[in-house]
């Protein structure tokens, strides 16, 4: 595909598809701002690659997908424009926003809103990415049908990773659970449907050390910090849920970060850039949810548009 040099004028650039920036790309549009949204892959970010869904008000119980689904119809509906294209560079500074794409061209606008996600953090061993796509995965709904009938782990103590192992349980012959502390950081109910999970063991106090294999990862070697005990596991896919990493590589050193790389905000999301602002897992906050994302994204289309108004010449 060729790159295109056409510049394309807006009040509002979005930059991501997620919770957080299809509902900034809502609100700033029911503003009267002309809005597009820049997603590299998929309406509904993360959220899209998460099988059951069963605290989003309004929807007891619903696949990521298709909550994405609902997002995208609704944001087109009411006019947003979406692109999907990579970014290959920001200017932020300065009363004109200005991003550059890989092959739809040059945006501009007035404000930016900037809902970059998270990405999934590796388990930092020396041949982990050799085994990437290869047996090791980061989603279990995109990957998890590859293994059905075989042995799996997944790595993590969280919502996420008892989510992955759960989902995982319905197809595969065994599930490992291998988490570093002695207990999990998950919600009550979901650590009991663990428990209660005949194919899923649990390994607590625990770390994947080593990995093995030749073309396809074969086994992992996982070792008990209170018991110093070495286990190898013979399986056929490994599944890392151990949290994420912001995705501020463009802006990390435009926008002000904390010490874990997080944008910092104030509760208007405004950044310490005039016109630029954040929303949703990218920012600096305590939870991180998709109705947490949302409510971001809202209060940042609202400060976009106050902000015009407020500038306006």
């Amino acid at each position: 595909m060729e790159k295109t040099t056409q510049a394309n004028n807006f009040d509002c650039i979005i930059i991501g598809g997620g919770p957080a920036g299809v509902t900034a790309g809502i609100y700033a549009t029911r503003a009267g701002l002309k809005t597009v949204i820049i997603e590299e892959m998929v309406v509904g970010g993360q959220a899209s690659f998460t099988y059951e869904i069963d605290n989003y008000p309004g929807f007891s119980k619903i696949s990521g997908m298709e909550l994405g689904t609902k997002f995208a119809e609704h944001a087109e509906n009411l006019g947003v424009e979406m692109v999907f294209d990579s970014i290959t560079h920001m200017e932020l500074e300065g009363e004109q926003k200005t991003i550059e794409t890989a092959y739809s061209g040059t945006y501009t606008a007035k404000t930016a809103i900037l809902c970059l996600g998270a990405k999934p953090r590796k388990l930092g061993l020396p041949n982990e990415e050799q085994f990437i796509g290869k047996g090791l995965s980061f989603c279990a709904t995109c990957d998890g049908a590859f293994h059905a009938g075989k042995t799996v782990a997944v790595v993590g103590g969280g919502n996420s990773a008892l989510e992955e192992a759960l989902f995982l349980a319905k197809t595969s012959e065994k599930v490992h659970l291998v988490h570093m502390l002695g207990e999990y950081q998950a919600n009550h109910s979901m650590i009991q449907k663990v428990l209660n999970e005949p194919k899923i063991e649990c390994h607590l106090n625990s770390q994947v050390v080593e990995l093995h294999g030749q073309d396809m990862l074969s086994s992992i070697t996982i070792k008990n910090s209170q018991t110093n005990e070495i286990q190898e596991i013979n399986l056929s896919g490994l599944f890392v849920a151990i949290g994420r990493v912001p995705s501020t590589e463009l802006v990390k050193e435009i926008v002000e970060t904390d010490a874990q790389g997080y944008i910092v905000s104030n509760e208007d999301m405004q950044t310490n850039i005039a016109g630029v602002f954040v929303a949703g897992d990218v920012r600096q906050k305590k939870i991180r949810q998709i109705v947490t994302a949302c409510s971001d994204g809202a209060i940042a289309a609202i400060s976009a548009n106050s902000y015009i108004i407020e500038n306006q010449k």
